[in-house]
Formats: C-alpha cells, sequence, structure tokens
C-alpha cells in the first residue's frame, strides 16, 4: 500500500504536512441530495488508506452535523490526520435558508469550542475564517483565532474567500497556513490577487470545488438533473442556458481525459494540481466525495501529468463560463476586489 499513497506537501512555511490531495467532507452530511453513510465511513477508510490525510469540514454542513458525523473516524485515527473545519457562516434551526456572517471574537471563541465539542478533540490543526465580514476589523478577528493558537485550542490558522490585500494584512498579525477558495477550471478569480500573495507569503491554496461541484465531471449537464434537495439546483452556472453553454465547454476536457485514458474529472483535478509548478506554492485541492470509487478516482489524478499543449487548451475554459458562483456573490472575494 506504501507505494499507492500520495506524495505529502506542507501547508504553510510552518503548517502541517499533508497528502498533496485532500477530502471535503461536506456532501456526507447536507447539500448534494441523500447520503450513505456507511459507505461515506467506508470512503473515509479509502481516504486514510491512500495518503489522503486532510480532512475538510465546517460548523455550518449539516448546522454541526458533520462534524459530529466526524467524530468516530477522528477518535480512532487522530495523530494520522490532519483535522480542518471553519468558523463564520451562522445558520437558523426555523429557517433552513438564512445564512449570517459574524467575525466577531467572542463568537470565535464560542464557536471554536462548540467545534472540539462535536469533533471530541482538544485541538483543531486547522481553523478557518469561512466568510469574511467587512464589518468587523480584520485585525481584531485574526487576533481572536490567534489567541485560540495561544490558548493550545488551534494549531494553525487558515482564512477562506480573502483578497490578496486582505491575506497580507492577517498574515502580518498571525501566520496563516492555508487559503482556501474556489479554485477549478471554471474558477479562476482566486489568482486575481490571492494566489500571487499566497505565493509570496508561503501560504499554501486549498482548493475547494475543484471538480466545478461536480459540473467538470460530466455527470449532469443541466441542474434539473438533480434532486430536488440538491443545492446545486439553484447554482446559476448549472442551470437554463448557462448549463448549455457551459456544457459545451467540456469538450477539450474529454479530450484530453480520453488521450490519458483517464476520466474528465482526473483532467480537471490534475489542472488543478500543476496550478502548484505553474504559481510556485504548495497546492492541496479539497474534492468531495461520499463513495470509496470515486475517491480513488481523484487520488489517481494526481499521477497524471498533463503537456503544455493539453494545458493551452483548458487555458480558455474559465473566461468562457457563464453564470456566478452563487447566486448571491456578495460574501466572495470577487465582492471585495
Amino acid at each position: 500500500m506504501a507505494n499507492s499513497t500520495i506524495e505529502k506537501v506542507r501547508l504553510g512555511t510552518a503548517g502541517p504536512e499533508v497528502g498533496v490531495q485532500g477530502l471535503g467532507c461536506m456532501g456526507m452530511s447536507e447539500f448534494y441530495g441523500d447520503t450513505d453513510e456507511a459507505a461515506a465511513r467506508d470512503t473515509l477508510d479509502a481516504a486514510l488508506e491512500a495518503g489522503v490525510t486532510l480532512l475538510d469540514t465546517a460548523d455550518m454542513y449539516g448546522s454541526g452535523a458533520n462534524e459530529e458525523f466526524l467524530r468516530p473516524f477522528v477518535t480512532a485515527h487522530r495523530d494520522e490526520i490532519t483535522l480542518a473545519t471553519k468558523f463564520s457562516v451562522v445558520r437558523r434551526a426555523d429557517d433552513q435558508t438564512f445564512r449570517g456572517i459574524s467575525n466577531d471574537p467572542a463568537y470565535i471563541r464560542e464557536a471554536a469550542e462548540a467545534s472540539l465539542r462535536r469533533l471530541g478533540v482538544d485541538v483543531i490543526d486547522l481553523y478557518y475564517m469561512h466568510r469574511r465580514d467587512p464589518g468587523v476589523p480584520l485585525a481584531e478577528s485574526v487576533g481572536a483565532m490567534a489567541e485560540l493558537v495561544r490558548a493550545g485550542k488551534v494549531r494553525h490558522l487558515g482564512l477562506s474567500e480573502v483578497t490578496g490585500a486582505e491575506l497580507r494584512e492577517a498574515h502580518a498579525v498571525h501566520p496563516i497556513a492555508a487559503l482556501q477558495s474556489e479554485w477549478s477550471l471554471f474558477s479562476r478569480s482566486v489568482e486575481r490577487s490571492a494566489v500571487g500573495a499566497a505565493a509570496e507569503l508561503g501560504v499554501a491554496l486549498v482548493p475547494y470545488s475543484p471538480l466545478g461541484r461536480g459540473f467538470l465531471t460530466g455527470s449532469f449537464a443541466n441542474a434539473a438533473e438533480l434532486p430536488e434537495d440538491d443545492f446545486r439546483r439553484h447554482q446559476p452556472r448549472f442551470t437554463g442556458e448557462a448549463a448549455a453553454v457551459n456544457a459545451a465547454l467540456l469538450e477539450p476536457v474529454r479530450k484530453i481525459a480520453a488521450a490519458h485514458g483517464a476520466t474528465p474529472a482526473q483532467i480537471a483535478l490534475a489542472w488543478v494540481q500543476q496550478r502548484a509548478g505553474v504559481h510556485g506554492l504548495p497546492v492541496v485541492p479539497i474534492p468531495g466525495t461520499r463513495r470509496r470509487g470515486r475517491l480513488e478516482e481523484n487520488v489517481a489524478a494526481t499521477r497524471i501529468t498533463l503537456t503544455q499543449d493539453e494545458l493551452a487548451l483548458l487555458e480558455p475554459i474559465a473566461g468562457r463560463v457563464v453564470g456566478g458562483r452563487y447566486p448571491d456573490m456578495s460574501s466572495t472575494s470577487e465582492a471585495r476586489e
């Protein structure tokens, strides 16, 4: 098994060493329709077998349910994994559509304690600010996060969906190990300022949705095909005329996949993995899956190297995508660029 495990890379200049691909656990509890807990737990086992050691969750996934779901696996393998979770997206039990954002220091301390309890751990390896609230000075929020490090409740800090300027400001308060932002063949806005800042500061990039929420796999061509409770039915890129335009953009991905004897998903992931060499920084994508077979497929992408000609074919795709990443882009880094 040792020869089949993926390579390792360090998050940040002094962060933890993890496999070059991580695992997004969100879909094991919510957002992508019904889930099979037994299959999801088998997928966690498969991840560890393959050297995927960075597990990513957040307190808002299932309103805490995802952290609780992970607890038995975390307890059994605490020294073998790097556990990342996030705070700041506030939900209401009486309104499942509500999404608020809090970066208030008192809230950060409360959120960390709640995550520690749900996960059943004494310390969180990597603690992210999930979304930025411009109404709270960044120095105050990161200062509160730094206090958690000093208290021994958090080992390393991360940010999600921030601009290059915000990353620099935060890093001046306390070292940031990782920046988690959407990055894929369909979504490259992170390259505007954040990637360059991360490379300059020695911060790792942790791309979420590296498969374009599954659209880049070719498994669906329009969100209308998905279950009623799948949140992608409300994403502008996957509905109506936008979906038809964007589905056509996958043709070069399929062509390159055929040449490699690979799947479109593997080509999309290989492209993200190769951003590390292009931009000179560690890149650890966290594709989410609930099935062992998909996990193994994703991991195999780390062993694919795309040629310069193939990269050139893929280069124009993002600029031709129709539709925003979310129905409401106000809490994204683009809104503050």
